[in-house]
């Protein structure tokens, strides 16, 4: 049962690394549509509000249809969205090839552990979703460096025909490999999930979740427009820039799994403040080849870390509705993700690419005082009962 397990990872691969391959792509689809760089960031906006606003809608209806013929409709579905994207004539098209993977986007994510123990077995579920989860960790790290490569070499509408190619040759192998398996039926209706809205404790873990992202994305959407305008670096040495960014992803994204067992919010509270430092330092140290790549290192470390404790925190958080958490995480990251893009374009068009920095750093200490107040919160009547770390 290996190989449908990591054909579930490499789709969940091209999925996430459709959302985010745009960050690298921005300044050259900018130049080529006759938009500004923020104008383009706007389609990162456009990507993660509409995951934000329907993903747990989508998933709760989507979760009573068939594994198998959900998936591949969504990889082709993403196939055909990045070939309308490889031939869009102007921003509005592009806006709906961005438009219509959205919808599809939050569906697999949440679905696609589900399934992978479905396959497997209870037995071997945790080695099932680290699978999975390893396909969508190496999307946000290396998804954005390869695409910005590709460009460089062949255009920035050849990164989304290579997607396209590849979604649809990942559909076809789903088909042929991934065996069928029924929907589950649910343990609590949709309106018993969003119950556990009520409390205090999850809406805040739910916009610690919008603020860390927000943070983040002020600036991470623009870092290639950064590395080519302020440190004056061409194409390829973007992507090689962004690739040792995601390289060292992976020791964030080991870091940050050790620490959020321990205490989720404390782990938040730390990522974040080395993040801080990682984000200020960078545009001061863009004339020292040392002091940036240390930058972009602590960066890039803190951030991976992120994605992952901002998930396991809500789980945590809710343990007797993980999966529904699990959405509400993905709809505040998102949310995150398409505010940080937008203020980060207002920021460049009002104060510059050098101010980025500090504004990204003003969510993300929010944040942590937020984080600080959710640690005095006493834990609400439904999960006292249950053992929830950081809850």
């Amino acid at each position: 049962m290996l190989l449908p397990i990591l054909l579930l990872s490499a789709a969940g691969f091209t999925v996430l690394t459709t959302e985010f391959v745009i960050v690298g792509l921005l300044p050259s689809i900018a130049r080529d549509l006759q938009v500004s760089v923020s104008q383009a960031g706007l389609l990162v906006t456009l990507f993660a509000f509409t995951v934000a606003a329907f993903g747990p809608f989508l998933t709760a209806y989507f979760a009573r249809f068939p594994r198998k013929q959900l998936f591949i409709s969504v990889l082709l579905m993403f196939g055909l969205a990045n070939t309308l994207a490889a031939l869009a004539p102007n921003i509005w098209v592009m806006a709906l090839a961005r438009l219509v993977p959205a919808l599809g986007l939050p569906v697999f994510w949440a679905l696609a552990s589900e399934t992978a123990v479905d396959i497997v077995g209870p037995d071997h579920a945790g080695r099932a979703i680290a699978k999975i989860g390893f396909g969508i960790v190496c999307a946000t790290v290396f998804g954005i460096p390869v695409g910005t490569l590709i460009a460089d070499a062949f255009g920035w509408r050849s990164a989304f025909g290579i997607l396209a190619l590849v979604a649809f040759a990942k559909a076809l192998l789903l088909w042929v490999y991934l065996p069928k398996t029924r929907p589950h039926n649910p343990q609590a209706s949709l309106r018993a999930q969003f119950r556990i809205l009520r409390s205090p404790l999850m809406q805040g873990h739910v916009l610690l979740s919008i603020l860390v992202f927000s943070g983040m994305f002020t600036a991470y959407t623009y870092l290639a427009d950064i590395l080519e305008r302020l440190a004056g670096f061409d194409g390829t040495l973007v992507g090689w820039c962004l690739m040792g960014f995601g390289a060292v992803g992976l020791i964030g994204n080991s870091l940050g799994g050790r620490a959020v067992d321990r205490h989720p919010l404390i782990a938040s509270m730390v990522f974040c403040a080395l993040m801080i430092g990682g984000m200020l330092a960078l545009v001061p140290s863009i004339d020292s080849t040392l002091g940036l790549a240390a930058a972009m290192g602590v960066w890039g470390v803190t951030q991976a870390a992120m994605f992952l404790v901002s998930h396991v925190r809500l789980i945590k958080a809710a343990p007797q509705a993980p999966a529904f958490a699990a959405s509400l995480n993905i709809a505040g990251a998102n949310l995150g993700i398409g505010l940080g893009a937008m203020v980060g374009g207002r920021v460049i068009d009002t104060l510059g690419l050098g101010s980025l920095g500090m504004a990204a750093s003003a969510f993300i200490l929010l944040s942590i005082a937020l984080a600080l107040l959710l640690m005095n919160l006493k834990t609400p009547p439904a999960c006292a009962s249950v053992n929830a770390p950081g809850a």
